[in-house]
């Protein structure tokens, strides 16, 4: 049976922001204010929305099972034919995607139905749109039960899709806290669960783009993929309960705890980098003085891993010079050189190890 769906605004929001919700909000808040601070204090934002965009498209599409690790997927970036792993592939595709509503989320302000629909496009390879035929449940995956029946009509789909999208740019609709508007945009997106594929993976780049339109972010550095992975089994239990029983507390508070948790480590994640950035700056001026330039320090750390191109492209020199400056960074050890087939790359190994230790 499909339960129905209530369109938004929530009746009765002010029964939902109940003490410990809002005491739990304004914790939050502290915390994406540092962050923002933080993020901003990275003088070259690509080398944020890069590397922490792969972080978090590696471990979103993980609460799906599509698994690759860092190694499969930095090399990936550099040599198309190092893509073994199907997975991998689909990764890239997020990160895609996740720039992609980025950069319009961040111009317009606004989250449309067509940049929604961009996002799974992107993530999904298809042209599918809404779903229009019946016939999608959401199972257990351990024992194959029907845990919900989203709706099945094309009609409804589409309604609750316009109301959803009207309740995320129109402020006038709902006065909740804008974190509390994000868990509840993000339950009723997965619970409309429009589209055959890529639903999850979709909602939670929606709740990036959220922040972001809200200006609680510049840049899409909060992602809840981690969290999300570390309490499964509640993320799924809570976005139950609240189908049914219509209990919304206990998923408010497990979003907010998540955007704290989220909002520390990534905080902790960005003051590592630029630690770790300032060392390597004076450690490439004092050892290879007539090396150094800020656009080499980006180049190592917008990318863990890196090539001859790269550097060619982004420091605007000839091959020879971006190897020579390559080789004598490999032997002063800023980077490590590995091979795949005949092709050279350089690995940022402290870099690598920062992004793993939070993933």
């Amino acid at each position: 049976m499909s339960t129905p769906i209530a369109p938004l605004p929530l009746a009765n929001i002010e029964q939902w922001e109940t003490r410990a919700v809002l005491k739990k909000t304004a914790e939050a808040h502290r915390y994406l204010a540092e962050l923002k601070g933080v993020a901003a204090s990275i003088p070259n934002e690509a080398i944020l929305i890069n590397t922490l965009a792969l972080q978090e498209a590696k471990d979103s599409s993980e609460v799906e099972n599509i698994v690759t690790t860092h190694d499969e997927l930095y090399k990936a970036n550099l040599f198309e034919e190092a893509i073994t792993n199907p997975a991998t592939k689909e990764v890239q595709d997020y990160a895609y995607a996740l720039k992609q509503g980025f950069q319009s989320a961040r111009q317009s302000k606004l989250i449309r139905l067509s940049d929604i629909l961009a996002i799974q496009q992107n993530l999904e390879h298809n042209t599918a749109g809404l779903r229009k035929l019946p016939g999608t449940d959401l199972k257990n995956a351990r024992s194959g039960e029907v845990v919900y029946t989203p709706p099945q009509h094309a009609d409804e789909i589409a309604s609750l899709m316009d109301n959803l999208v009207q309740f995320i740019n129109n402020d006038e609709l709902c006065d909740a806290d804008p974190l509390v508007k994000m868990a509840i945009i993000h339950h009723q997106f997965e619970t409309i669960h429009p589209f055959y594929d890529g639903n999850g993976r979709t909602g939670r780049i929606i709740n990036i783009l959220y922040l972001v339109t809200k200006d609680l972010l510049n840049l899409p550095v909060l992602y809840l993929s981690r969290f999300i992975i570390h309490h499964k089994a509640n993320y799924y239990a809570n976005l139950q309960a609240v189908r049914d029983s219509g209990n919304w507390e206990p998923w408010l508070l497990f979003m907010l705890d998540g955007i704290i948790d989220t909002a520390q480590n990534t905080i902790s994640l960005i003051t590592e980098m630029k630690t770790l950035m300032a060392n390597v700056k004076q450690g490439i001026r004092e050892q290879l003085p007539k090396l150094y330039s800020q656009d080499l320090l980006n180049n190592l750390f917008n990318h863990p891993y890196t090539k001859i191109d790269f550097i060619v492209e982004e420091l605007g020199v000839t091959r020879i010079t971006a190897t020579k400056y390559l080789e004598q960074l490999v032997e002063h050890g800023f980077l490590a050189k590995q091979k795949v087939g005949r092709a050279n790359y350089y690995i940022n190994s402290p870099l690598c190890q920062v992004l793993i230790a939070h993933s």
